[in-house]
């Protein structure tokens, strides 16, 4: 239950959460978060992938199309126990942009 080296997978158990992931594979294989919220949206560039061929290139090629997409940006925040780390996990479209550690659990009077 600790960021690895490269600081963008969690470990939960023997099990590696890393970017790109669903919000759904990520709580499988950690559980049900301590909570989750609704950030808002951005809006990211439409990015057109064309296949190797198609208008004389000969590789695989990505323009902008000129559009934009809006996304869903969500937060879970993960509580593994009172002696770990916390960790804030973002999704941006559904899928899994960033792991931050939030500290250790914080105990209300």
């Amino acid at each position: 239950m600790s960021i690895t080296a490269d600081a963008r997978a969690l470990r939960c158990g023997s099990r590696i959460v890393q970017e790109g992931m669903t919000g759904v594979q990520v709580v499988k294989l950690c559980g049900k978060p301590h909570s989750e919220r609704q950030l808002g949206f951005i809006l990211r560039p439409y990015i057109v992938r064309r296949p190797a061929g198609i208008g004389g290139f000969r590789s695989t090629h990505r323009s902008y199309g000129g559009y934009h997409q809006e996304s869903a940006v969500t937060e879970m925040l993960f509580n593994f126990g009172p002696r770990k780390l916390m960790h804030r996990i973002r999704f941006e479209g559904g899928r899994l942009t960033n792991i931050e550690a939030a500290g250790y659990r914080h105990r209300g009077k």
